[in-house]
C-alpha cells in the first residue's frame, strides 16, 4: 500500500465515523426542537467542545498557520483578541443567554429570542435577523467548501471542485441525519482531532529540528522580526493592524452557531464547566496554530522545499513527518475544522429559514413531522448556494471567514449584549442597530481605510441602539418580570426549568 492509500484509508474510515454518528444522532432526534437545539440538554463537555470545533473552522488549521508563516506573530493577535472575546463570552453570556432564551418563550434560535425578549409584535426584527443569518452565513459555509477543496488539491492533487464537493457532501449527509445533536456529537470527535493534530505537528517537527533553538535560528535566518508582536515597530499601519486583528474577539457574542450552544446546555450551572473545558481546548488549539507557523517555516526553510501556498503549511508538514496512516489522520483533523463549522452552520441557517420565517409566514400549525422535513429540506438548499458560490475559489479562506466573522459580529453583537444586560433595549432599538451594523460591513471596505470592518460596525450599531431605544422605550411589565427573573436563574444558578416544557425522559441529548 503506497503513501496516499494510507491517507485515502484514514480520511474514508473519518468520513465513515462522522456519517455514522449522524445516523445514531437521527435515532435520537423525536421532534424539531430536538432536531434544532438538541432538547436543551447538551453537557458542559459536549457544549464547550462543540463551541470551539463550530468556532473554528478551516482557519485555525490553515487560515492562522498560514498568516503566522507569512507575517510572522503579528498575525498572532487574531488569536489573542480571539481568547480574550472568547472567554468573555463564556463567562458573561453564556449563563445568561442560556436563562434569558428559557424565559422569554422558550426560544430555540436567536431571531426567535430577540422577538420575544422585545416583544416585537411587527415580527420585522425577526425576520430581519433571520435574513442577517442567511446572508453572512452562505458566505462562511461557502469560505469552508472552498478550504475542502483547497485541501484535497493541496493533499492528494485531485481537482478543487472534486474535492469541494466531496467534503460539502459528506457533511450535509451527516447533518441531513442528524440535525443539532449529531453536529454537537461530531463537533466532540472533531474538536478532539484538531487539538490533536496542532499539537502533535510542532512538538514532531521541533524534535526533528533538534530543538526551539534550531527553530529559533531558522526563523532569525529568514527575517527576525517575524517574532516581533509588533512588527518592524509601533507604526500608525501597524497599530491599525493590531487593532483590527485584535478585533475578532468583538465578534463573538454575535455569531449564532457559537451562541447557540450557550442556548442548548442542559442548565445555567452548566456553563460554569464548559467554560474551563472550552478555555483549555481553545487556549491549547491556538497554541498549536501559532506555532506551526513558526516551525513550518524553519522546516521549508531548512529543507529547502518550496511552499506555493502559505495555507497549507499543516497539510505538507503532517507528510513528510507522520507515518502515512498517522499523516492520514492528520489530514482528517484539518477536514474536521472545516466540516465541523459548516454542519453547524448549516442547522443554524435551517433554524432561520424554518423557525423564523417559514412559521412567521405560514398561517397554520405545522407538524412537527412538517418542521423536521422543513428543516432538512432548508439544509440541502443553503449547502447547494454556498456550494455554488464555492465553485469559483476567490479570496483566502481567512479573508472569507473574516468577512463573514465581522458581518455577524457587527450585527448581531452589540444587540445580544443589550438585550442581555440593559433592560430598556427596544425592538426599533435592536432593529436599527442591527442594520447599520451589518450595512457597514459591507460599505466600510470601500472607504480602503485598513481598519477590520467589525470595528465600526460593531461600535455604529451600539450607539445606534441605545440612541434609539431611548427614544422609543415604553414601561412593559413582562419584559422587566423576564429580565428580573433571568438575572435571578444567573446570580442563584438555579437549574429550574422556568416558562417552558422540560425535554422528555427520552430527550435525544440525554446521550450527550
Amino acid at each position: 500500500m503506497n503513501d496516499q492509500a494510507f491517507q485515502l484509508t484514514a480520511i474514508a474510515i473519518y468520513f465513515a465515523a462522522m456519517i455514522g454518528i449522524g445516523v445514531y444522532a437521527a435515532r435520537k432526534n423525536q421532534s424539531h426542537e430536538d432536531y434544532m437545539l438538541a432538547g436543551r440538554s447538551l453537557s458542559p463537555t459536549t457544549a464547550a467542545l462543540s463551541a470551539g470545533a463550530s468556532d473554528m473552522s478551516g482557519w485555525l488549521m490553515m487560515g492562522l498557520p498560514g498568516a503566522i508563516y507569512a507575517a510572522g506573530l503579528i498575525e498572532a493577535w487574531i488569536a489573542i483578541g480571539l481568547t480574550i472575546g472568547a472567554y468573555l463570552n463564556w463567562r458573561f453570556v453564556a449563563p445568561r443567554l442560556r436563562a434569558y432564551t428559557e424565559v422569554a418563550g422558550n426560544s430555540i434560535t436567536v431571531p426567535s429570542f430577540f422577538e420575544n425578549r422585545l416583544k416585537d409584535r411587527t415580527r420585522l426584527l425577526r425576520v430581519v435577523s433571520s435574513l442577517v443569518i442567511l446572508v453572512f452565513f452562505t458566505f462562511y459555509i461557502s469560505s469552508g467548501m472552498v478550504a475542502g477543496g483547497v485541501f484535497f488539491e493541496s493533499s492528494f492533487g485531485v481537482e478543487y471542485i472534486w474535492g469541494m464537493l466531496l467534503v460539502a457532501g459528506v457533511t450535509l449527509l451527516y447533518t441531513l441525519f442528524g440535525g443539532f445533536l449529531g453536529a454537537s456529537l461530531t463537533d466532540v470527535v472533531q474538536g478532539l482531532m484538531m487539538m490533536g493534530a496542532l499539537v502533535a505537528i510542532p512538538v514532531i517537527a521541533t524534535v526533528t529540528l533538534g530543538g526551539p533553538g534550531n527553530v529559533v535560528d531558522a526563523v532569525n535566518a529568514v527575517d527576525p522580526e517575524l517574532f516581533s508582536l509588533v512588527g518592524g515597530g509601533l507604526t500608525p499601519v501597524v497599530l491599525l493592524a493590531i487593532v483590527s486583528a485584535a478585533a475578532w474577539g468583538l465578534g463573538y457574542a454575535g455569531q449564532p452557531h457559537i451562541i447557540v450552544r450557550f442556548m442548548a446546555l442542559r442548565s445555567v450551572r452548566a456553563a460554569t464547566p464548559a467554560r474551563r473545558v472550552g478555555m483549555s481546548w481553545m487556549i491549547l488549539s491556538l497554541a498549536g496554530a501559532v506555532t506551526s507557523g513558526f516551525i513550518g517555516l524553519a522546516y521549508i526553510q531548512r529543507n529547502a522545499l518550496d511552499l506555493a501556498d502559505p495555507e497549507t503549511i499543516n497539510l505538507v508538514m503532517s507528510q513528510v513527518l507522520f507515518h502515512p496512516l498517522v499523516a492520514g489522520f492528520v489530514l482528517a483533523a484539518v477536514l474536521a475544522a472545516i466540516m465541523s463549522t459548516v454542519s453547524s452552520q448549516l442547522i443554524v441557517c435551517s433554524s432561520a429559514l424554518v423557525e423564523d420565517l417559514y412559521r412567521v409566514v405560514t398561517k397554520r400549525t405545522p407538524s412537527q413531522k412538517t418542521l423536521a422535513l422543513a428543516g432538512r429540506l432548508c439544509v440541502l438548499a443553503i449547502a447547494v448556494i454556498a456550494g455554488v458560490m464555492a465553485i469559483d475559489q476567490s479570496g483566502t479562506i481567512l479573508e472569507l471567514v473574516g468577512f463573514a466573522w465581522a458581518g455577524f459580529g457587527a450585527a448581531f453583537g452589540p444587540v445580544i449584549l443589550l438585550a442581555l444586560f440593559w433592560r430598556r433595549l427596544t425592538n426599533w432599538g435592536a432593529l436599527t442597530g442591527m442594520v447599520v451594523g451589518g450595512v457597514t460591513v459591507f460599505v466600510w471596505p470601500l472607504f480602503g481605510t485598513g481598519l477590520y470592518e467589525i470595528v465600526p460596525g460593531f461600535a455604529l450599531n451600539l450607539i445606534v441602539a441605545v440612541v434609539v431605544s431611548r427614544f422609543t422605550w415604553k414601561p412593559n411589565e413582562e419584559i422587566d418580570r423576564e429580565f428580573d427573573e433571568a438575572a435571578r436563574l444567573v446570580r442563584e444558578k438555579d437549574d429550574t426549568t422556568y416558562g417552558a416544557q422540560p425535554s422528555t425522559p427520552n430527550s435525544a441529548t440525554r446521550v450527550a
